[in-house]
Protein backbone atom coordinates (compact mmCIF):
# COMPACT_ATOMS: atom_id res chain seq x y z
CA UNK A 1 0.00 0.00 0.00
CA UNK A 2 1.30 3.47 -0.75
CA UNK A 3 2.49 5.78 2.04
CA UNK A 4 -0.19 8.36 1.16
CA UNK A 5 -2.93 5.80 1.59
CA UNK A 6 -1.43 4.53 4.85
CA UNK A 7 -1.74 7.99 6.40
CA UNK A 8 -5.51 7.89 5.74
CA UNK A 9 -5.91 4.69 7.76
CA UNK A 10 -7.33 4.55 11.25
CA UNK A 11 -6.66 1.67 13.64
CA UNK A 12 -9.99 0.21 14.79
CA UNK A 13 -8.91 -2.94 16.62
CA UNK A 14 -6.30 -5.49 17.50
CA UNK A 15 -6.19 -9.25 17.07
CA UNK A 16 -5.49 -10.57 20.56
CA UNK A 17 -5.47 -14.33 20.07
CA UNK A 18 -7.08 -17.39 18.56
CA UNK A 19 -10.57 -18.74 19.09
CA UNK A 20 -11.15 -22.41 18.45
CA UNK A 21 -9.37 -24.53 15.86
CA UNK A 22 -10.90 -23.31 12.57
CA UNK A 23 -9.06 -20.03 11.95
CA UNK A 24 -11.14 -17.71 14.11
CA UNK A 25 -9.41 -14.91 16.04
CA UNK A 26 -10.29 -12.81 19.08
CA UNK A 27 -10.49 -9.09 18.39
CA UNK A 28 -10.33 -6.20 20.79
CA UNK A 29 -12.28 -3.52 18.91
CA UNK A 30 -11.69 0.18 19.60
CA UNK A 31 -15.11 1.04 18.19
CA UNK A 32 -18.15 1.97 20.26
CA UNK A 33 -20.13 -0.21 20.23
CA UNK A 34 -17.60 -2.96 19.52
CA UNK A 35 -19.84 -4.62 16.93
CA UNK A 36 -19.32 -1.61 14.64
CA UNK A 37 -15.88 -3.07 13.88
CA UNK A 38 -17.58 -5.79 11.83
CA UNK A 39 -19.49 -3.27 9.68
CA UNK A 40 -16.52 -1.49 8.08
CA UNK A 41 -15.46 -2.29 4.54
CA UNK A 42 -11.85 -2.71 3.48
CA UNK A 43 -9.97 -3.86 6.58
CA UNK A 44 -6.21 -3.48 6.48
CA UNK A 45 -3.75 -5.48 8.57
CA UNK A 46 -0.73 -3.62 9.95
CA UNK A 47 2.28 -5.94 9.98
CA UNK A 48 5.88 -4.79 10.59
CA UNK A 49 5.28 -1.32 9.19
CA UNK A 50 3.46 -2.56 6.10
CA UNK A 51 -0.26 -2.51 5.39
CA UNK A 52 -2.01 -5.40 3.69
CA UNK A 53 -5.69 -6.09 2.99
CA UNK A 54 -7.47 -8.63 5.17
CA UNK A 55 -11.00 -9.94 4.93
CA UNK A 56 -13.18 -11.18 7.77
CA UNK A 57 -15.92 -13.37 6.30
CA UNK A 58 -17.75 -13.95 9.61
CA UNK A 59 -17.79 -12.35 13.01
CA UNK A 60 -19.81 -12.02 16.18
CA UNK A 61 -19.81 -10.73 19.73
CA UNK A 62 -18.26 -13.16 22.21
CA UNK A 63 -17.93 -12.35 25.91
CA UNK A 64 -16.42 -8.90 26.32
CA UNK A 65 -15.03 -8.80 22.81
CA UNK A 66 -15.46 -10.05 19.28
CA UNK A 67 -14.42 -13.14 17.38
CA UNK A 68 -14.03 -13.22 13.61
CA UNK A 69 -12.93 -15.60 10.90
CA UNK A 70 -10.21 -14.52 8.48
CA UNK A 71 -11.04 -15.58 4.91
CA UNK A 72 -8.63 -18.29 3.78
CA UNK A 73 -7.37 -19.06 7.29
CA UNK A 74 -8.89 -22.35 8.37
CA UNK A 75 -6.76 -23.65 11.22
CA UNK A 76 -5.51 -22.43 14.57
CA UNK A 77 -1.83 -22.61 13.59
CA UNK A 78 -2.32 -20.20 10.69
CA UNK A 79 -4.52 -17.90 12.80
CA UNK A 80 -1.78 -17.75 15.46
CA UNK A 81 0.35 -15.72 13.01
CA UNK A 82 -2.12 -12.81 13.30
CA UNK A 83 -1.90 -12.47 17.11
CA UNK A 84 -0.95 -8.93 18.20
CA UNK A 85 -1.55 -7.28 14.83
CA UNK A 86 -3.64 -4.15 14.46
CA UNK A 87 -6.53 -3.80 12.04
CA UNK A 88 -7.26 -0.48 10.34
CA UNK A 89 -9.85 0.97 7.98
CA UNK A 90 -9.87 4.03 5.76
CA UNK A 91 -10.76 7.06 7.87
CA UNK A 92 -13.27 8.20 5.25
CA UNK A 93 -15.24 4.94 5.71
CA UNK A 94 -16.35 6.04 9.20
CA UNK A 95 -19.92 7.34 9.45
CA UNK A 96 -20.36 11.10 9.39
CA UNK A 97 -21.08 12.38 12.89
CA UNK A 98 -23.62 14.97 13.93
CA UNK A 99 -22.50 18.57 14.40
CA UNK A 100 -20.52 18.89 17.63
CA UNK A 101 -19.58 15.20 17.82
CA UNK A 102 -16.01 14.07 17.16
CA UNK A 103 -14.02 10.89 16.77
CA UNK A 104 -11.14 10.54 19.23
CA UNK A 105 -8.58 10.66 16.41
CA UNK A 106 -9.92 14.12 15.48
CA UNK A 107 -9.19 15.44 18.99
CA UNK A 108 -5.71 13.94 19.34
CA UNK A 109 -3.02 16.53 18.66
CA UNK A 110 -5.27 19.56 19.15
CA UNK A 111 -3.92 22.43 21.26
CA UNK A 112 -5.78 22.93 24.54
CA UNK A 113 -6.29 26.54 25.64
CA UNK A 114 -7.70 27.84 28.92
CA UNK A 115 -9.14 31.30 29.56
CA UNK A 116 -7.75 33.20 32.54
CA UNK A 117 -8.19 36.76 33.85
CA UNK A 118 -5.05 37.71 31.91
CA UNK A 119 -6.14 36.05 28.66
CA UNK A 120 -5.81 32.57 27.22
CA UNK A 121 -2.97 30.22 28.13
CA UNK A 122 -1.83 27.10 26.33
CA UNK A 123 -2.03 23.97 28.51
CA UNK A 124 -0.57 21.61 25.91
CA UNK A 125 -1.82 19.18 23.28
CA UNK A 126 -4.19 16.23 23.49
CA UNK A 127 -1.94 13.17 23.47
CA UNK A 128 -4.73 10.60 23.76
CA UNK A 129 -8.08 9.97 25.45
CA UNK A 130 -9.15 7.60 28.20
CA UNK A 131 -12.59 6.05 28.55
CA UNK A 132 -13.54 6.02 32.23
CA UNK A 133 -17.18 4.95 32.07
CA UNK A 134 -18.54 8.23 33.44
CA UNK A 135 -16.99 10.35 30.70
CA UNK A 136 -13.99 10.42 28.41
CA UNK A 137 -10.83 12.17 29.61
CA UNK A 138 -8.37 14.22 27.54
CA UNK A 139 -4.75 13.47 28.40
CA UNK A 140 -3.06 16.81 27.74
CA UNK A 141 0.74 16.77 27.49
CA UNK A 142 2.81 19.91 27.88
CA UNK A 143 4.53 21.38 24.84
CA UNK A 144 7.54 23.70 24.53
CA UNK A 145 5.25 26.74 24.49
CA UNK A 146 2.68 25.65 27.10
CA UNK A 147 2.25 27.43 30.45
CA UNK A 148 4.18 24.72 32.35
CA UNK A 149 5.45 21.17 31.96
CA UNK A 150 2.52 19.37 33.62
CA UNK A 151 0.43 16.61 32.16
CA UNK A 152 -3.26 17.23 32.77
CA UNK A 153 -6.27 14.93 32.78
CA UNK A 154 -9.25 17.00 31.69
CA UNK A 155 -12.77 15.55 31.53
CA UNK A 156 -14.22 15.71 28.05
CA UNK A 157 -17.52 17.33 29.00
CA UNK A 158 -18.72 19.49 26.09
CA UNK A 159 -20.63 22.58 27.21
CA UNK A 160 -19.21 22.31 30.72
CA UNK A 161 -15.44 21.81 30.85
CA UNK A 162 -14.88 21.78 27.07
CA UNK A 163 -16.35 25.05 25.84
CA UNK A 164 -15.24 24.88 22.18
CA UNK A 165 -13.69 22.41 19.75
CA UNK A 166 -12.41 23.72 16.42
CA UNK A 167 -10.80 20.92 14.44
CA UNK A 168 -10.03 23.22 11.49
CA UNK A 169 -7.87 25.56 13.60
CA UNK A 170 -6.58 22.75 15.81
CA UNK A 171 -7.93 24.18 19.08
CA UNK A 172 -9.89 23.07 22.09
CA UNK A 173 -10.92 25.69 24.64
CA UNK A 174 -11.58 24.53 28.19
CA UNK A 175 -12.92 26.04 31.39
CA UNK A 176 -10.39 24.48 33.71
CA UNK A 177 -8.49 25.50 36.80
CA UNK A 178 -4.76 26.00 36.66
CA UNK A 179 -2.77 24.14 39.25
CA UNK A 180 -0.76 26.28 41.65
Amino acid sequence: MSEGLASALLTVGKITGCYGIKGWVKIHAYTDPQENFLNYPGWVLRRRGADEPIEFDAGKRHGKGLVAHIRGVDDRTAAEGFRGLEVAVAADSLPVLEEGDFYWHQLEGLAVWCATDEGEVLLGRVDYLIETGANDVLVVKATDDSIDDRERLIPYLPGDVVTRVDVETGRITVDWFLDD
